[in-house]
């Protein structure tokens, strides 16, 4: 399988406070990992590094086989980013906010049309493109803001916390709709979450915890890791080293 993310030995620190340490691991294409970390694992900050807004002295990350650093603009066009916090211009439509995302990315104003629709119609929002952001609901803007990502076609799609906030309709409805684009579409999909029920039987698992990789593979390894019949129970031992 084509690798779409590596990662080698990263450490990051905040002046004397360690928020990551020693981080390794790989996502294929197709696959979805799920990131598991309570609030101030370090989810964030290893997406910071992924997306070059913050920078490490060691270790590597590579994208698609091109280095962040030695080759920013190949490895960061092949990736797709929704943070947790929105980053739509809500006075605008949506067809605005995804033109001016098109236009970034140096497509025809034809070709982004296109893919606007495609991504849109995914999830059920073309019909909705002419209304401001502000008239959305907090799903909707998601929705939106994923689309967004999806079209340049990147190879890894990075999802942080994106479903904070938001009923439990709406979670389960964009949880669907990303891990079919990992299976159908062959995206690679990094998932930050603290939330276990967004976790699919074929998923893969990175635990986070403190700054570390506690436990990284599939849903039975880490059950067999841990000797827990749920993951629930499994996350609660690998971040407190108590029986739940």
């Amino acid at each position: 399988m084509k690798t779409a993310l590596s990662v080698k030995n990263i450490n990051f620190s905040y002046g004397k406070k360690t928020a990551l340490k020693n981080i390794s691991f790989t996502i294929n294409s197709g696959e979805c990992t799920l990131l598991l970390g309570a609030n101030g694992a370090g989810k964030s900050t290893l997406f910071s590094l992924i997306t070059r807004l913050y920078d490490s002295r060691d270790g590597t990350i590579s994208l698609c086989g091109f280095d962040i650093k030695k080759h920013s603009r190949q490895a960061l066009m092949r990736l797709g980013v929704v943070f947790q916090q929105t980053t739509l211009d809500i006075d605008l439509t949506v067809l605005q906010n995804l033109r001016y995302h098109i236009a970034l990315h140096g497509m025809s104003r034809k070709q982004g049309n296109l893919r606007i629709q495609e991504e849109l119609e995914r999830f059920n929002m073309y019909e909705r493109r002419h209304e401001q952001v502000r008239q959305l609901n907090g799903g909707h803007k998601r929705r939106v803001e994923i689309a967004r990502s999806l079209l340049h076609k990147p190879s890894l799609l990075l999802l942080d916390e994106p479903t904070v906030g938001l009923d439990v309709p709406s979670r389960k409805s964009i949880v669907e709709h990303v891990h079919q684009l990992a299976t159908g579409n062959q995206i690679a999909v990094l998932w930050a979450t603290h939330l276990i029920d967004e976790i699919y039987p074929d998923d893969s698992l990175l635990v986070l915890h403190q700054g570390e990789i506690k436990a990284r593979g599939s849903i039975n390894h880490i059950l067999e890791k841990t000797q827990r019949q749920n993951i629930s129970d499994a996350f609660y031992k690998l971040t407190t080293g108590e029986s739940a």
